[in-house]
């Protein structure tokens, strides 16, 4: 079959291509490369079945010409990360529902079957864990910017299921749950890189807040897995999946689990969310998802542990040094 990846240079849509790659398929790339890299996909680029185009995904006439030639559309591109969130608002709300309004305009057009990317975080502050798709969510205050990013996927989501209802456009959207793994930088308040590289560097690891927030943590290999069986079931159509591990850790013991395993006796310290992003930046005490609509749906769950993952990302900043 022949696929589109919108942010097919980004971190995700990277290992996406080169898993579509190796069952198989033909791949198209489209990226802007505001967040997405060259080097993530330079290997790829002598493959006889890839493709990349460097655009973003509002020029409508671009991406019409390449929807009308993919059979499925893995809808990755978006503003992401916190510290982008709350610094690049505007971007963060006009790039996420614009561009979907884009590749949903044009599913429904060709008739396309659309693997929409969505987050965790549209679960808000929601105490109700592990959260699972149909719970209720809690956001924060509009005057909150770090909750932007929730809101606009959640449009996302809305926007796609109302596609599915109204014109019968098959859609299926995945809640990814923090995808960790080699690619993936720092940059826009990514934690895992983040914590690798300071401690690489042998700079103290800055944990922000109290350190005790839970995240789960889940290999981008695994992630992936799971997209690519969603797109080949039917029954998935109209249904949303969280896709992430149940690992809980916190942030503090993250921390030291990376100065572990590097090595490293740089030390941590403390960063209150008031200097690391902005006042009154209010954040999620945890985040687990519920996986057995995903486990039911196509017998998935992740099999890489936190400590492969931490050791396949310190492996590739160390390559990369």
């Amino acid at each position: 079959m022949h696929m589109l990846i919108t942010g097919g240079a980004g971190f995700i849509g990277s290992h996406l291509a080169e898993a579509l790659l190796a069952h198989g398929h033909n791949v198209t790339a489209v990226d802007d490369l505001s967040t997405g890299r060259p080097a993530n996909i330079s290997h790829l680029a002598a493959h006889p079945r890839f493709q990349f185009v460097y655009e973003t995904i509002t020029n409508e006439t671009v991406m019409d010409r390449l929807a009308s030639t993919a059979e499925v559309i893995f809808h990755l591109a978006a503003a992401v990360g916190v510290e982008l969130i709350v610094k690049d608002p505007v971007r963060t709300l006009e790039t996420n529902i614009q561009g979907s309004e884009v590749v949903l305009r044009l599913a429904r057009r060709y008739q396309r079957k659309v693997l929409l990317a969505s987050t965790s975080e549209v679960y808000g502050k929601s105490a109700a864990v592990p959260f699972r798709e149909d719970a209720d969510r809690v956001m924060g205050p509009t005057v909150k910017s770090r909750w932007s990013y929730a809101e606009s996927k959640a449009i996302d989501e809305f926007l796609s299921l109302a596609y599915h209802k109204q014109f019968g456009v098959p859609v299926v959207i995945c809640r990814f749950f923090n995808t960790v793994g080699p690619r993936q930088t720092g940059t826009y308040g990514m934690v895992i890189p983040r914590f690798v590289q300071q401690a690489l560097a042998g700079q103290p690891l800055t944990v922000y807040g109290t350190g005790e927030q839970t995240r789960c943590f889940c290999n981008v290999r695994d992630t992936v897995r799971a997209v690519a069986a969603l797109a080949e079931k039917p029954e998935a159509v109209g249904e949303i999946y969280n896709v992430g591990s149940q690992e809980e850790i916190t942030i503090r013991a993250l921390a030291e689990r990376v100065l572990a395993r590097t090595a490293s006796r740089a030390g941590l310290v403390s960063v209150p969310y008031d200097e690391a992003y902005e006042v009154g930046f209010e954040d999620m005490q945890r985040r687990v998802p519920s996986i057995e609509k995903v486990r039911a749906a196509i017998g998935w769950q992740p099999t890489i542990t936190l400590d492969e993952t931490l050791d396949e990302v310190i492996a590739y900043f160390r390559a990369a040094a």
